[in-house]
């Protein structure tokens, strides 16, 4: 997890880009895996454990209406937290992540349902929908990496498209 993480922290610094993370499910470990890499303060400006449905309104931002729709874990809920974050914390980039850990289902979600939400720049993000299985332990993991894999996804992507922009390529 820590080559990913540094991954995104080196393609973040490679474009004079920030990341804020905002966390549900994850409770704080996709900032632990940023910041287990030695220099990750030249990119990373913090996070926003949201666990609560609450603090996703009122902290970062997500739509209270959809909230109450379609609860916390959503595909638009993990993308409103990554753009809120990225407003809050004033970062190019953020990532988000929503969903059940376990052990009970939520919001009429299974066990294992995840979002993983990435929002820069000129409307550059994406989010992903995933279905895990295993432990609590092993579904927050698994989460914290496809998150970062999102978010090194995207700069690469986004990237690539900007060069061939420059070029006047399509």
């Amino acid at each position: 997890m820590l080559s990913v993480a540094a991954r995104a922290l080196d393609a973040l610094a490679e474009r004079g880009a920030s990341l804020a993370v905002a966390e549900s499910l994850t409770g704080g470990l996709v900032a632990g895996a940023l910041t287990g890499v030695p220099g990750a303060s030249r990119v990373f400006r913090g996070s926003v454990t949201a666990y609560a449905t609450e603090l996703k309104r009122d902290v970062l931002g997500v739509d209270g209406p959809l909230l109450d729709a379609r609860g916390a874990v959503d595909a638009e809920v993990a993308r409103q937290m990554a753009r809120g974050v990225t407003r809050v914390l004033r970062a190019h980039w953020g990532i988000a992540t929503t969903g059940v850990a376990g052990p009970d289902p939520q919001d009429g979600r299974p066990v294992g349902t995840v979002f993983v939400a990435a929002d820069g720049p000129g409307g550059a993000g994406g989010v992903l929908r995933l279905t895990l299985e295993g432990g609590r332990d092993r579904i927050r993991r698994e989460t914290v990496a496809a998150a970062l894999r999102l978010l090194v996804s995207q700069l690469t992507e986004n990237a690539a498209a900007q060069d061939t922009e420059q070029r006047g390529e399509f």
